[in-house]
């Protein structure tokens, strides 16, 4: 092992724990309950600090979905600055979400100066200060971010505002500092979006008007608004940061472009669920603190299935809240993975040959008395509005199947999908064994079969395991598919192809688009039906719910989505088979994606394009950065270890010819590594030059030329460095191997 291995391995078994004290209150540790939401300006902490009409006013505005007036603004500005400053906030900020896949942010301090004119001379001192159109409005430089076009590289101007439906909350820096956060909508200087955020709350209010209008036609005159809910199961990998730090591809483009996966990694099924290590427990359990203390609600936790992944899960939220708590959420396991000397690793696919990470996203719809939509009660057969958005819901995924596709197409993501560890490239929708029964009942108009014997439970049947010192068992109706990329999963859909890289923002907002248009559909199949009829009769409806079912039967898949039996019958069935990104992207821009997202104002027609344009350009430059890394570190590393231990070996093998012994191991083992090596160049001087050759391109031909023949080149570079790693002697070997990072 090289010194710079060994001493990283060294440092990871010699740093103490790092300890940090749990906040206690009358001699006992705080429950969580009571540390949840403590930094967040939420609406209790307002209605607190607000004069009750300027609140009301408040409520109001935002329920009503008016534009906040100045006087409000100005009165919550001073509220939440003397409520920041109490807590240690010298600085605000609008915290937004470009098309990065991350988040932004600039500081400002509420420090500002202030002068009066006494006796002709001016005297300045200094005030804390916070204005209402501080709080409503920033304006940070919009050049520099992604935008696919829409606006030119010297058009500077943009406009972050405060999205009022998200609360602004406190987050603590080192020394004691503290910052103000202000969740924003970014736009362009004429409104276009340039952020996930403002699409995404244009699409929750195009499917609350699509679902309201339903529900109407239902007799339900009571519901004014709903909500798309949402829960991001995060996974993600920690390794040690000091052997992090000598692998120049995690650093740079976040997964190994070399390297072999360990003899022992998760063959086994022993980490899935296993006991969380000490150091990353404590990890853990500090990041789910400052996350509560933010109001980030995270409800689970464990070990996932490969060597050193885990996951971490809230509770679900309204949509677009639950957007800013995943983001919240990796960047507060980011920052204190750094405070434990640790390096978290959100990649889809860090690590070849075992599993990569996703982030599964829960979506549901419910109303504004919380009303699961989705929730199909203990005999669905006659939850006639759950069947109704049902099948909306499989006609919305059958029609749109391709423009949900493209919203999970990344380069990183490329790499888990059909991978048989995540879902396939083949969008479907599984119900499970009692919904689909249900289905096919109402199809052939034959009543439902019963599902094993009733036992009085409202969830499901009970198991007898026949052991008396155990509780019933109650068992749901129908099991998962860990194999579907769209699965109903008891009162939710589980979009599971979902990267973990990636903001969960744009595959919901194409989703809710797809959504509100199928339910506008199946609203006015029901009106038709009906005629003159009040409100619609049983059997209208299910007039309706067969029609939706009989045209989206395609998309719903009960087997499993890993075999090469799905993928034949998949296409026998006319469904997209769509493997690689610049072909996902092409799904945003084809003729029933643009009248979809452009009539119902999810997006612009030059707002789509500009999505399009930025998807392909950062695909393209993500392949780039990896291949441009890969042979950086075969020039500077791999080989040189190459030559370094071939001339050891030549060297013996002369030192024992002398001595007249015959060095047969060595010959054989020196011809093995310079046939090697030689492949390795060739492979590498190849890879260099298509790097050119990407660069030198644009458009639509750089990004299809990159993953057509850029990532075959890397490939084959990466075969020819691995076969040397089982060669060269490993105290030669320059980077930290997969054993080192994973065990």
């Amino acid at each position: 092992m090289s010194a710079a291995r060994t001493e990283a391995v060294q440092e990871n078994v010699d740093r103490p724990p790092r300890n940090i004290d749990w906040p206690t209150a009358g001699g006992r540790q705080l429950f969580p309950s009571e540390i949840y939401g403590a930094d967040v300006f939420d609406r209790k902490t307002m209605a607190d600090a607000l004069p009750k009409p300027v609140f009301q006013r408040f409520c109001k505005q935002v329920q009503g979905r008016q534009q906040l007036d100045r006087p409000t603004a100005d009165a919550i500005a001073f509220a939440v600055r003397i409520w920041a400053m109490e807590k240690g906030a010298t600085h605000f900020t609008h915290w937004f979400q470009p098309q990065t896949g991350t988040t932004a942010e600039k500081h400002d301090s509420f420090l500002t100066l202030k002068s009066t004119i006494s006796n002709g001379l001016e005297e300045t001192y200094a005030i804390d200060y916070f204005s209402g159109g501080q709080l409503m409005q920033a304006e940070p430089d919009a050049s520099s971010f992604p935008n696919g076009g829409i606006r030119s590289t010297f058009e500077a101007r943009g406009y972050t505002v405060w999205d009022t439906l998200s609360p602004m909350f406190i987050r603590r820096g080192p020394h004691n500092t503290a910052t103000l956060y202000i969740p924003s909508v970014f736009i362009g200087y004429n409104g276009e979006a340039l952020d996930e955020k403002s699409v995404l709350l244009r699409s929750n209010e195009i499917l609350s008007v699509a679902a309201v209008k339903l529900l109407n036609t239902l007799g339900d005159k009571e519901t004014k608004r709903i909500t798309t809910t949402l829960g991001c199961e995060q996974e993600y990998f920690l390794v040690d940061r000091a052997v992090y730090n000598l692998r120049p591809d995690l650093k740079i483009a976040g997964r190994t472009l070399l390297g072999n996966p360990p003899p022992k990694h998760q063959q086994l099924e022993d980490h899935y669920f296993g006991a969380i290590p000490s150091r990353v427990l404590a990890c853990i359990a500090e990041a789910e603190y400052e996350c509560a203390r933010v109001g980030v609600p995270v409800k689970t936790r464990h070990n996932e299935v490969a060597p050193n992944q885990f996951e971490v899960a809230p509770i679900f939220e309204e949509a677009s809240i639950a957007v800013d708590h995943n983001l919240l959420t990796m960047g507060i396991l980011h920052q204190v993975a750094h405070r434990h000397k640790l390096k978290v690793l959100f990649h889809e696919k860090p690590f070849k040959g075992v599993n990569g990470s996703g982030k599964h996203a829960n979506w549901s719809m419910q109303t504004d008395t919380g009303d699961n939509l989705l929730d199909p009660s203990s005999t669905p057969e006659t939850n006639y509005r759950f069947l109704l958005f049902l099948v909306a819901i499989l006609d919305a995924v059958y029609k749109h199947g391709g423009l949900i596709r493209s919203s999970i197409a990344t380069a990183s993501n490329e790499h888990r999908l059909g991978a048989n560890e995540a879902p396939p490239a083949i969008v479907s929708a599984f119900l499970g064994a009692q919904l689909a029964e249900v289905l096919d009942a109402i199809e052939e108009g034959r009543e439902v079969k019963p599902f094993s014997a009733p036992s009085g439970s409202a969830d499901g049947t009970k198991l007898d395991l026949k052991i008396s010192t155990l509780p019933p068992i109650a068992r749901d109706f129908t099991d998962r598919n860990r194999t579907s990329p769209f699965a109903f999963t008891g009162n939710k859909f589980e979009f599971r192809a979902v990267g973990s890289k990636q903001s969960p923002s744009f595959p919901v907002v194409l989703l809710n688009a797809a959504v509100a248009k199928s339910v506008d559909l199946v609203n006015e199949a029901l009106i038709a039906i009906k005629g003159d009829k009040p409100v619609p009769s049983e059997e209208d409806i299910l007039a309706v719910v067969r029609q939706f079912v009989v045209s989206s039967k395609l998309i719903r898949f009960e087997g499993n989505g890993y075999s090469d039996e799905w993928v034949a019958e998949a296409a026998a069935r006319g469904l997209p088979n769509i493997k690689s990104c610049p072909e996902a992207f092409k799904q945003l821009i084809t003729e029933s994606s643009a009248e979809l997202l452009v009539s119902q104002g999810v997006l612009s027609s030059a707002e789509l394009h500009s999505r399009y344009h930025i998807q392909l350009e950062k695909y393209a430059k993500d392949l780039l950065i990896e291949g441009e890394t890969l042979f950086g570190m075969i020039d500077t590393g791999v080989l040189p270890a190459s030559f370094t231990y071939r001339k050891e070996l030549a060297d013996s093998i002369n030192s024992q010819a002398s001595a007249g012994v015959d060095a047969i191991p060595e010959k054989k083992l020196l011809t093995q590594l310079t046939e090697l090596s030689v492949k390795l160049q060739d492979a590498n001087e190849h890879l260099k030059e298509v790097v050119a050759k990407v660069e030198s391109l644009h458009g639509d031909d750089q990004g299809i030329y990159a993953g057509e023949v850029l990532t075959v080149a890397m490939e084959e570079v990466r075969k020819y460095s691995d076969a040397l790693e089982t060669k060269v002697a490993d105290k030669y070997w320059p980077f930290p191997k997969y054993t080192e990072l994973l065990l």
